[in-house]
């Protein structure tokens, strides 16, 4: 039951059920997940839930079938992957599935993301929902970056090399930390087999922590666009907000998920190496080192953060002076890039607005639309050359980001004056959509 909303409860009927409901009361949790009271007005925008679990599920399913013909050895690796193109039943399909579901995993998380933070479903009392799904995007980037390398081409080499190394620049501990990462002085053999093993483990992790977002949602209750708590005084008036998940939400979830598969399989068929990138297509050669090192698409961003903190910049000169020589440009672009996931993180403390929903916020919508153009920005100047223009657009970039959260968001609470709010969810349902009908009791 959703944070004391009143819904009726799961009543098993023959006496089957009612054996199996005492001893594992597997079918009163699905019943009450599927019949969960949810706010009518839910847009859109909340049609993300279900496409990343589609995603975490075809990740799982396809990387097992992949590791099955996989061989995670320097001199094998490579041709193991053209192998599952070549000869295995299926494996170029099941390989453009696997890469390309990655892409449209971290699209789908990267809005679902935003939707939050423009709605405010980080505050209370949905604090930990949004902490643990921050721990979800992170352990996806880590899994990400470990599966990457896994190709063993030129990219993936480089790439592990590059960001292995941003380990290292940690003062003291850094180098151990290096090298235990790597299992040796550089990345080799033992390097692809710790990837490999925490690659196809981090997903079951995933698994579990998306389990404890669910039932972190379903304890609270979903957030929706007006941000308004669902009316608890009574199930009358609770069922006057609400509509269960089944069979309305889950319809609109679906037709949304089949438009998106729909270009999504267009891809895989039309076009499935365009996010890749062509020296991934040439095998590893620790010899020759790429004219431009360029990670995947959804690290960009916070890849150009990483790159825009340059032993020039006055901010690094600074801090470098005041530690003494301690944090240098390296490191401090690793505090940098890191530090740009965690003032992510912190929000629900760093927003010091009353309002939850930007959707009542009008100053609050230029800032956050500005940061939306901004995530873009700097994942065009994360895929140009560290060179010319591209540097000063990417530390303008991160500046804007960092300064957002912990600028922007703790003045706009205290200065913004929000427009009125609706009283009741059902009020704002029946104005964007006429009067609301009822279900059944």
């Amino acid at each position: 039951m959703s944070a004391g909303i009143p819904t009726d409860h799961y009543e098993p009927k023959t006496s089957a059920e009612r054996w199996i409901d005492r001893r594992l009361p597997i079918v009163r949790l699905l019943v009450d997940f599927v019949t969960l009271p949810t706010p009518r007005n839910l847009n859109w925008w909340w049609i993300w839930g279900i496409v990343l679990t589609f995603c975490l599920v075809l990740q799982i399913v396809t990387g097992i079938v992949l590791a099955m013909h996989y061989t995670p050895h320097v001199d094998l690796a490579f041709g193991s992957v053209e192998h599952i193109m070549r000869n295995v039943n299926g494996g170029y399909f099941l390989r453009y599935l696997h890469a390309n579901g990655a892409s449209l995993f971290f699209l789908a998380v990267y809005i679902h993301i935003f939707r939050g933070l423009y709605y405010g479903s980080y505050k209370a009392p949905r604090e930990i929902t949004w902490i643990v799904g921050m721990l979800i995007y992170i352990a996806m980037m880590a899994t990400a970056f470990m599966g990457y390398v896994l190709p063993w081409g030129q990219m993936s080499f480089w790439g592990a090399t590059v960001i292995t190394g941003l380990f290292g620049a940690i003062p003291g501990v850094g180098p151990t930390i290096q090298t235990w990462l790597l299992g040796g002085p550089a990345v080799d053999n033992a390097t692809l087999n710790r990837f490999f093993s925490l690659h196809y483990l981090v997903p079951f992790v995933i698994a579990a922590l998306v389990v404890v977002h669910f039932w972190a949602f379903h304890t609270t209750g979903n957030n929706n666009p007006t941000g308004i708590e669902v009316r608890r005084t009574s199930k009358e008036e609770a069922r006057r907000d609400t509509l269960p998940f089944w069979p309305y939400f889950v319809v609109k979830d679906l037709v949304g998920l089949s438009i998106i598969l729909v270009v999504f399989f267009a891809i895989i068929g039309f076009m499935p190496n365009y996010l890749g990138h062509p020296d991934n297509y040439i095998e590893a050669n620790p010899l020759v080192t790429p004219a431009h090192i360029v990670p995947e698409w959804y690290f960009l961003p916070f890849y150009a953060i990483l790159r825009a903190f340059t032993a020039d910049v006055w901010v690094v000169i600074a801090v470098n002076w005041v530690t003494f020589g301690i944090v240098d440009a390296k490191f401090f672009g690793v505090i940098a890039m890191f530090g740009a996931i965690i003032v992510m993180a912190l929000v629900p403390w760093l927003d010091t607005s009353r309002v939850r929903s930007g959707r009542y916020r009008p100053q609050f919508k230029w800032w956050f639309w500005l940061l939306a153009v901004d995530f873009v920005v700097l994942t065009w100047a994360g895929a140009m050359p560290a060179e010319g223009i591209y540097p000063y657009i990417a530390l303008a970039g991160a500046a804007y980001w960092f300064a957002y959260f912990l600028v922007i968001l703790p003045l706009l609470g205290v200065i913004e004056r929000p427009l009125p709010i609706p009283n009741t969810i059902e009020e704002d349902f029946d104005a964007h959509y006429g009067r609301a009908t009822h279900p059944a009791e």
